[in-house]
């Protein structure tokens, strides 16, 4: 079921509307049974996958609470780690580590012949596995107790606004809201709404339209010189923001009618200054949990700087692989590493620079230059994220100078278009900045009444007139 469809549509408002007339005590099961069927209607079978990531967790959880001590603790966080990353291993790693194995004997002319394993993804694995675990580490810690209702619990792990592409909550955050009692609450049920139209705003109208552009060039790389090539590189810059950030409109929006908070996931991460800030911006679910489970427990700062290093790169490289069981996540997860680790040697170096040249006396050239740097960084990484394979990548690096001609047939769009992308992509980023200082729906709601209402129709018929309601998926959905 696609968030931008009628199914959801039909579907939501029977749930939203059945979920604040029905007693609250009722409310859980008509939820779960929410998510089970949101769920199922992409695959029924991978529903069993989620009961048994749920089952392990919750079950471990509750031996950890009644545990004596740390070392028993620990015992059951390691089944749940194990069972729980098997299962993600088995599905999404083990073809990838299968034919790398392959391919490396087979260069040193040593037989190996273990079969892959045929089955598809399954759709949002990654996301409700860490959500799950997030749940195990928070009680083996104490900072989260063991969940007694199994039926909130399971809720927790197949909440459905956030269940394919996050955001990836926390327990701490989720579990107690669940328990809460929420009332119809129109402010809060119209907010929601807008955020949900921003959302449909950016993937159909932007990132589908982008889409057209990027999947024509970056799928046969071989076809187009230099100047596509680089248009189509910019392009997915937005495309993947403009798909990702949609996705998670559109899923806090949906939760925010029903009551729920989910966190906040991106923050205008193409304004970042360096790196590292683009990290604090970007997915911001996935890059604290990578730094609360993983950066901090191998030792995070708190090390020599050879350590220190080494953790930042490893926390990246392993975030990059879990975006994709390909060669070409893995270098692109390393680049951000570098990137970083870079930007923190030269720290120094470049503060000095900047007093040297004054550049401090003039903050907002500085800031912008920042801004430009960080973000060709950023899309230069892009690059092996979105190539189908290491060596498309490589020949769009090489190519990427070879030629400025190009006609708007080889991008997919005509000029009408491409204009209007470019219209589009403007009108988000204005509306970014006017975001730094204050949400642009708060902003909104202390304007007069026909100026909200001018811009709310104004964005409505945007999407009807200019959206590509072709029933793309979402670009996480695949993670």
């Amino acid at each position: 079921m696609q968030f931008i469809s009628l199914h959801y549509f039909v579907f939501f408002s029977i749930v939203a509307i059945g979920y604040f007339y029905i007693p609250q005590r009722f409310r859980w099961m008509l939820l779960l049974s929410a998510n089970y069927y949101f769920y199922m209607c992409w695959k029924p079978e991978y529903a069993l996958l989620i009961i048994a990531s749920t089952l392990v967790a919750y079950i471990t959880g509750k031996k950890m609470g009644s545990a004596s001590g740390k070392k028993d603790k620990k015992k059951y966080l390691i089944v749940s780690l194990l069972i729980n990353l098997g299962i993600l291993f088995g599905f999404k790693y083990f073809n990838f580590f299968n034919d790398s194995f392959r391919a490396f004997f087979t260069s040193i002319n040593i037989f190996y012949n273990v079969p892959a394993f045929h089955v598809l993804l399954p759709v949002g694995i990654s996301f409700y596995t860490f959500q799950a675990l997030s749940y195990s580490i928070e009680v083996y810690r104490g900072n989260q107790k063991p969940e007694n209702h199994f039926g909130i619990f399971a809720l927790y792990v197949s909440f459905f606004p956030q269940l394919l592409a996050g955001p990836i909550e926390r327990p701490t955050n989720m579990l107690p809201q669940f328990h809460e009692k929420y009332k119809f609450d129109y402010e809060r049920i119209t907010n929601g709404i807008k955020l949900i139209a921003w959302g449909i705003f950016k993937k159909v109208v932007i990132a589908d339209r982008l889409a057209v552009c990027v999947n024509q060039v970056y799928n046969a790389p071989q076809d187009h010189p230099g100047l596509p090539l680089i248009i189509a590189t910019y392009f997915f810059a937005f495309q993947i923001y403009c798909d990702f950030s949609g996705y998670t409109d559109i899923a806090i929006g949906s939760a925010q009618i029903l009551g729920f908070r989910l966190m906040e996931n991106f923050r205008q991460p193409y304004f970042s200054t360096s790196v590292s800030e683009f990290w604090r911006r970007w997915h911001i679910s996935l890059s604290t949990w990578f730094r609360d489970y993983l950066y901090i427990p191998l030792g995070g700062n708190r090390t020599g700087k050879t350590r220190f290093y080494c953790n930042i790169f490893l926390t990246f490289v392993i975030s990059g692989l879990w975006h994709g069981a390909n060669w070409t996540f893995v270098i692109w997860g390393s680049l951000h590493g570098l990137y970083v680790i870079i930007g923190r040697m030269t720290y120094d170096i470049r503060k000095k620079i900047a007093h040297r040249l004054h550049l401090h006396h003039i903050p907002g050239v500085w800031r912008g230059f920042q801004i430009l740097i960080t973000f060709h960084l950023v899309l230069f990484a892009w690059i092996f994220f979105r190539a189908n394979s290491l060596t498309d990548a490589m020949y769009i690096i090489s190519h990427l100078f070879s030629s400025f001609d190009f006609q708007y047939d080889q991008l997919g769009l005509d000029g009408f278009e491409f204009k209007i992308a470019i219209l589009f992509l403007l009108i988000m980023e204005f509306t970014h900045i006017l975001q730094e200082k204050d949400s642009v729906r708060k902003q909104l709601s202390k304007k007069p009444f026909m100026t909200r209402w001018s811009a709310y129709y104004l964005l409505v018929m945007t999407i009807l007139l200019f959206g590509n309601f072709g029933e793309s998926p979402f670009v996480y959905f695949q993670f």
